[in-house]
């Protein structure tokens, strides 16, 4: 289990390889403090959401920061590990992103699907360092999901355009993890059910999206999904971009590729990288930057290297040396 603090560096692939920015030691310290005074988190060990913490329905989230970022993850079956994985890297994702914006906030939400699952949208406030473990501790992927390639991804996009307020962010970032497609239309039924809100009618999914698009830089990293992709991506490439959509190889890096694409929008995709070569093996630097080759401005690899003083490591194993 990933830990609060700069002990956790103790467990890296180099421990000695990356140093938190000096100036950042007393606010680490504090974080670990702040962790070991809540306990572990208990994630694996409920049946159910904590919904006096993690209930979408009326509810409205607001951050006053200028960084706001939400992470948004399938935790139907077919996701298999990868809620779990990504939940237990919530603190090195926090803290190594929290060094760079310090007035980082995090919301958390998992998805299901509304025809089939009981808690299908489960959405936790804003919130900084250790306090969300109480959010990991609250949320509850269920696992299971309906039949065909469609989750209710849709049903958290009318949430997010409706329900969450960042007016000091210039476009907060979202990103989503997950592997089907979305419903076409937007079941007022659920909305009234699961959010609250009264709708008269069903609401075009795609419509929202774009809307939704427009307030959010919105990224998918996507577990494949064998056999389906050729139907899943092109709805997702016409909802957000097809160059917001980022391939993910391997579910214990999941929350790296995350890092990276925002390390890149904030200006510290350096350090980042830095970052990652005294945490990771060459197979697993390998696997992130393979997926980063995606992203918007890292697509451009060869760009990238001349600015940003990848490592030749890294330029190795992207073959770009």
């Amino acid at each position: 289990m990933y830990s609060w603090g700069p002990e956790d560096t103790k467990t890296w692939k180099k421990p000695n390889g990356y140093k938190y920015d000096s100036a950042k030691a007393p606010y680490l310290k504090d974080l670990k403090e702040e962790a070991d005074e809540k306990g572990e988190r208990s994630y694996l060990s409920k049946s159910s959401p904590d919904l006096k913490l993690v209930n979408p329905k009326d509810k409205k989230l607001y951050s006053e920061s200028a960084n706001p970022l939400l992470v948004v993850v399938d935790g139907t079956g077919s996701m298999q590990t990868w809620p779990k994985e990504i939940h237990d890297r919530i603190p090195l994702f926090y803290q190594t992103l929290a060094t760079y914006r310090p007035d980082l906030e995090v919301s958390l939400s998992v998805i299901g699907d509304a025809k089939a699952d009981k808690w299908p949208l489960q959405v936790s406030d804003f919130g900084k360092g250790p306090k969300l473990d109480d959010y990991i501790n609250a949320l509850y992927p269920e696992g299971g999901g309906g039949p065909g390639i469609r989750e209710s991804y849709e049903l958290w996009a009318h949430f997010a355009d409706n329900k969450i307020t960042t007016p000091n962010a210039k476009t907060p970032i979202m990103l989503i993890m997950g592997d089907e497609k979305f419903y076409d239309k937007i079941d007022h039924k659920q909305v009234k059910n699961f959010i609250g809100d009264g709708l008269q009618e069903d609401l075009e999914s795609m419509i929202v999206w774009k809307s939704l698009s427009e307030k959010f830089d919105i990224y998918l990293l996507r577990k494949s999904y064998a056999g389906k992709d050729e139907e899943i991506i092109p709805q997702w490439a016409e909802a957000i971009g097809q160059q917001k959509i980022i391939p993910v190889y391997d579910p214990l890096r999941v929350v790296d590729v995350g890092m990276g694409i925002i390390a890149r929008t904030w200006g510290y995709f350096t350090d980042f990288e830095k970052n990652l070569e005294a945490r990771q093996d060459e197979t697993g630097i390998k696997s992130v930057m393979e997926s980063l080759r995606a992203a918007p401005g890292i697509g451009d690899m060869k760009s990238v290297i001349k600015n940003s003083k990848l490592s030749k490591k890294s330029k190795s194993l992207l073959g770009e040396e």
